[in-house]
């Protein structure tokens, strides 16, 4: 297998930073929206619930053609951005982590759901009888307590991250120093049949996502009910 060259190592370095900037964005929400889930009962409950697992049973084209339609010149968030910060979003870096971040966001929610159930609510019920807050009660007792499968649900939406492509190849493109991931990199060495090479960005791809899946694993199990 010949050597990486400096625009393989490009893909791979921006596909990581766009992968772990997209997870840095989604984690404060899908950790809220988890907690609610988990701990709450409210009329729109159900509907959130299909909302936010609809981009996993989705085909991802059709989540990146909705994504194209909003984000676009024309659509509403699109049109937010250009007034508010004067940028664009599609066919851009910004498209692509928002693409990672739509596809990858189910996973942490799901993951970060179940470690917030784990927990015995008595332990959160006598904190609060002692006179701690809700805000303190959270802090101290119930993120603690779910940390490690949080942990495992960031990492597990990380490796979503780093393997997107069907939303991304709509809503960010393919242009070689700006939008080009691994998955994408794949895909157009196949179509220009350069199989070779995009077999060495496959086992890269590989690697990072069984090293991922391996820490998640490790986590979920280390982070049993307490």
């Amino acid at each position: 297998m010949a050597c990486l060259n400096f625009d393989d190592l490009q893909v791979v370095g921006f596909t990581l930073a766009t992968a772990g900037l997209s997870t840095l964005i989604i984690l404060p929400f899908g950790i809220a929206l988890a907690w609610l889930l988990a701990r709450r009962e409210w009329r729109a409950k159900s509907l959130v619930e299909t909302i936010v697992a609809l981009p996993l049973v989705m085909p991802p084209v059709a989540t990146g053609l909705i994504l194209l339609h909003l984000l676009g010149r024309h659509g509403s968030l699109g049109i937010f951005f250009q007034k508010v910060f004067g940028t664009e979003i599609v066919f851009t870096w910004r498209a692509v982590v928002a693409a990672m971040a739509v596809m990858s966001f189910p996973f942490l929610v799901r993951t970060a759901r179940l470690a917030f159930e784990e927990i015995n609510p008595r332990l959160e019920q006598v904190a609060r009888t002692l006179g701690a807050s809700p805000a303190r009660v959270f802090m101290t007792i119930t993120l603690p307590l779910a940390a490690r499968g949080l942990v495992a649900g960031t990492v597990w939406a990380f490796a979503r991250a780093l393997g997107e492509f069907g939303a991304t190849i709509l809503v960010a493109g393919n242009i070689p120093g700006r939008t080009t991931t691994m998955s994408v990199a794949i895909y157009s060495d196949i179509q220009f049949g350069q199989e070779d090479h995009a077999y060495q960005l496959l086992a890269i791809s590989a690697a990072l996502a069984f090293a991922a899946i391996l820490l998640s694993n490790q986590f979920s199990k280390w982070g049993g009910t307490r």
